[in-house]
């Protein structure tokens, strides 16, 4: 269009060169294609947030195990050195008084007490700790009882150990063995 007065173009906001459309309606059928579409868009999503839980559990789970094997690694080897503990303990208790007072064989005792004092430190550094029993009630998650016997404590007191239970850091190595007190 153009002004007649000076034939300068008026604009009326219309462009003869670009036709304007309107968007095109999708047929009945393209709708339902799009609606497929959206639906398999939305489920690929979803099993994408499930695939990256799942990696992420996945790693979580590997990271625990690597830590717990580096932690109880040596929980075989403890449980067998445990039986030197306790053969080492049963000698220096077997020695009576006599045979502590004998000079000859003083050193070899004072060698052995050496011998249990340093494993006993070996085990605090690795985490290699005794389980209480004597005068606590029986925990079964610590403790195995034995035997009853007749006594004047609260039934179910531990009265006797006869062989230490140990922990390894916060897991049960070896349970104490024990006797309980009887009840009536």
């Amino acid at each position: 269009m153009t002004n007649k007065k000076n034939d300068t173009p008026v604009d009326d906001g219309a462009n003869p060169e670009v036709e304007t459309t309107e968007a095109p309606v999708p047929a009945q059928g393209e709708n339902e294609e799009l609606a497929q579409l959206a639906e398999q868009l939305a489920a690929v999503q979803q099993d994408l947030l499930y695939a990256r839980a799942e990696t992420q559990n996945v790693r979580r789970r590997a990271e625990k195990e690597v830590a717990d094997a580096h932690a109880y690694a040596a929980t075989k080897f403890a449980r067998d050195i445990l039986s030197v503990a306790d053969n080492l303990g049963r000698a220096l208790a077997a020695l009576s008084e006599e045979q502590r007072a004998d000079e000859s064989i003083k050193p070899l005792i004072t060698g052995l007490e050496a011998t249990e004092r340093e494993l006993l430190s070996v085990f605090e550094r690795n985490g290699i700790t005794r389980i209480a029993a004597i005068g606590l009630p029986l925990d079964p998650n610590q403790h195995q009882a034995m035997l009853e016997i007749p006594s004047d404590q609260t039934p179910g007191t531990i009265v006797q150990e006869m062989q230490a239970g140990y922990m390894l850091k916060d897991r049960l190595l070896r349970p104490a063995m024990v006797a309980v007190a009887k009840a009536g």
